[in-house]
């Protein structure tokens, strides 16, 4: 349990009522004379929050056990006399090398039996013990000196958990998975039974001949290795957990986070997380080669809000222009800067922070981009930080906000991990395509959405989506049917409710899970070939990847298929619930046929669909008495919307002609009466 209680109270981070600006501040990089700099450039672009001492390890503990805090208390001072608050790091995603030279068996080992080396970072076995010691040593330190510190108003555990590696095969995880089984499963009967281990002659009788699930002769066994993720999951979050504790020893008061990367690390269980951190905080960069990539940034700051529970949430990183990791890293043109972080901030973000401030000159990152470019101050992309910094400074009325949504996507972690396994029956089967798939077409109707795990109250939402659910336990069915039976519109896809917890395959025809609610039965799953389309008839165009001989028991057949082997066949089936209504879609359909199912579910629900002009993002955050509309246009095409009754611009105070025009690239933002 977390003893931070002021997100209760109404208030979000300590210290002051101002939307948070600034990001990362590396001054080890740097000599005293840069660091004066830097702070003045700081306040002449706003910037009121920044993270210090993420990868200073060897800067405060150069030796073991000896402890020097010289470049924190100057830096922390001349910050806090600035007036500029800091988010204080804890600096063990990046152990020095006198640790890893003490302790090597600290170092991760692959799937493949390869031992990674130092002189990276996040590169280290959550399970040693020697780590885990002297991470919670160097925190308590840290905390011991600073946590009533003036300038430290919250603190920053590690760096992206489970980046760039998350899952060690080292002997220290194995010992430790073996604990966590024993501790999940009791007995080594209930071991086998869960992971069906009497198949290929794989039971157990002794905790200590199991192994991590090591790359093999073949395919390992699917239940261990769903399992394994599981156990990573839990063995980074204990890693966080002991930390913020030993911080809470010392500043009792003061919200503790990490920074997740929501849509974007796939060894992570955020549902889980989110309920140990105070404040959910989250680091996002662009895909930078794809055309679509805002509404990729929409969909992981959705998901980020939905961690946080609809509340209140910190843009931890994301980029002012290019990163330096990627294939091809492609700057971001005028004015995208702007409407990436508003698009943010309009989805609940209430702090606005980069990857970094001043660009390194040295390492893995110097071309990574930074609020103060290498060009300096005569840089547009310094102009634009700091016109960002005076748009953000006006819009303190909307701090506290939420955004509300009637419409949710699931998102279900460990069934992602399942399906993501081998020998599934096509590897079109991909769960993060039909995410996404959905999620933007619903972006593109200018629908507002929320993710929800399977277990989550969905009783608040008009319909629910759930474009890939594989793996889907007894709690998340008997959930699912409840809302359905209750009154509420589900919309699946295809290869849902196929197995439970632990990758079993479900009693009975499939969707086990889902068969009732669905009211259908599947004789037999048909993939389709790889560039092989199936026709469907009462226009609902074309499918492709995937189809399925669908067997309708109280269900309505809405559309059938005219082509392929499941000729004649259901395709697109609603079956009444209770009080409620199940749709289901047996192909993979896309673009125009895909924006048309979801409308018909939509309009079922009784949602009711903006259709915004093409590129413009429309979202709403609503206080008491106000609400913000955030018009976003990532077209070069101007558009021209209505204006909400009684509005004002949000930035310049004047009133708002009954209809507003969004330049080409840009954005407006205006506030107006609730109701």
């Amino acid at each position: 349990m977390t003893m931070y209680t002021q997100l209760e109270k109404g208030t979000f981070i300590p210290g002051r009522r101002e939307v948070r600006y600034g990001g990362d501040y590396n001054p080890e990089q740097w000599n005293r004379e840069t660091w004066l700099e830097d702070i003045e450039l700081m306040r002449h672009a706003g910037v009121n929050l920044v993270s210090v001492g993420i990868f200073s390890w060897v800067m405060v503990e150069p030796r073991e056990r000896e402890y020097d805090f010289t470049f924190l208390d100057e830096i922390l001072e001349l910050l806090g006399a600035a007036d500029i608050d800091v988010d204080l790091g804890t600096p063990t995603a990046a152990p020095p090398a006198w640790f890893w030279a003490k302790y090597p068996d600290a170092h991760p080992v692959t799937r493949e039996g390869v031992r990674l080396g130092n002189g990276s970072r996040g590169m280290v076995s959550p399970s040693s013990p020697e780590y885990r010691r002297a991470a919670v040593a160097v925190t308590e330190q840290l905390a011991a000196r600073y946590g009533s510190h003036p300038a430290v108003i919250m603190w920053h555990v590690h760096n992206e958990y489970g980046a760039p590696i998350s899952d060690s095969y080292d002997d220290y995880s194995v010992a430790a998975f073996r604990t966590w089984l024993e501790g999940r499963y009791g007995t080594l009967e209930a071991l086998n039974a869960a992971w069906g281990t009497a198949f290929w002659g794989q039971v157990y009788g002794e905790w200590s001949e199991i192994d991590a699930p090591r790359l093999s002769a073949s395919v390992s066994n699917q239940a261990q290795r769903l399992d394994f993720q599981r156990f990573t999951s839990d063995a980074l979050l204990e890693c966080f957990i002991a930390e913020r504790d030993a911080i809470r020893r010392h500043a009792p008061t003061a919200p503790i986070t990490t920074n997740f990367m929501a849509t974007n690390c796939p060894s992570i269980d955020y549902w889980k997380w989110a309920k140990e951190v105070d404040i959910v905080a989250n680091d996002h960069y662009l895909v930078a080669e794809r055309l679509d990539n805002h509404v990729l940034l929409s969909m992981d700051a959705d998901l980020s809000r939905s961690l946080a529970g609809g509340r209140p949430w910190i843009l931890m990183e994301h980029s002012t222009s290019a990163v330096n990791w990627q294939p091809r890293n492609i700057a971001k043109r005028r004015g995208e800067l702007a409407r990436n972080s508003l698009a943010h901030f309009a989805r609940g973000a209430d702090a606005v922070l980069f990857f970094q401030f001043r660009a390194s000159r040295y390492g893995a990152e110097k071309f990574h981009s930074a609020m103060l470019p290498h060009a300096g101050t005569s840089s547009r992309v310094w102009k634009e930080v700091v016109q960002l910094g005076a748009d953000l400074s006006r819009l303190g009325g909307a701090l506290g906000s939420r955004v509300q949504a009637r419409v949710a996507i699931v998102w279900s972690i460990e069934s992602f991990w399942a399906l993501d396994l081998e020998w599934r029956p096509s590897v079109e089967l991909n769960h993060r395509e039909r995410q996404e798939a959905f999620y933007a077409a619903l972006w593109a109707m200018g629908v507002t959405i929320d993710f929800v795990h399977p277990s989550h109250e969905l009783s608040g939402y008009d319909a629910v989506f759930a474009p890939s659910l594989y793996l889907l336990d007894a709690e998340g069915a008997a959930n699912i049917e409840s809302y359905v039976s209750g009154g509420g519109t589900l919309a699946v896809s295809y290869f849902s409710g196929i197995v439970g917890t632990n990758d079993e395959v479900l009693p009975g025809a499939s969707p086990g899970a889902l068969r009732e609610v669905l009211g259908l039965e599947i004789q037999e799953f048909l993939p389709l070939r790889e560039t092989e389309t199936v026709v469907l008839d009462n226009g609902f165009g074309t499918g492709s990847a995937w189809s399925e001989d669908v067997l309708v028991t109280s269900a309505e057949a809405l559309a059938s298929y005219e082509s392929g082997p499941a000729a004649g066949q259901p395709a697109i089936t609603r079956n009444r619930h209770g009080s409620g209504d199940a749709w289901y879609v047996s192909t993979k359909i896309d673009g125009a046929d895909l924006s048309a199912f979801i409308a018909q579910v939509l309009e079922s629900a009784g949602v009711v669909i903006g259709a915004p002009p093409a590129g413009l993002e429309v979202v709403t955050r609503a206080g008491d008495t106000e609400q913000y509309t955030f018009f976003i246009n990532h077209s070069s095409d101007a558009a021209t919307v209505a204006s909400p009754t009684g509005a004002r611009d949000a930035l310049t105070g004047s009133a708002a002609a009954p209809e507003t025009t969004i330049p080409g690239d840009g954005f407006r933002i205006l506030v107006s009466p609730v109701g």
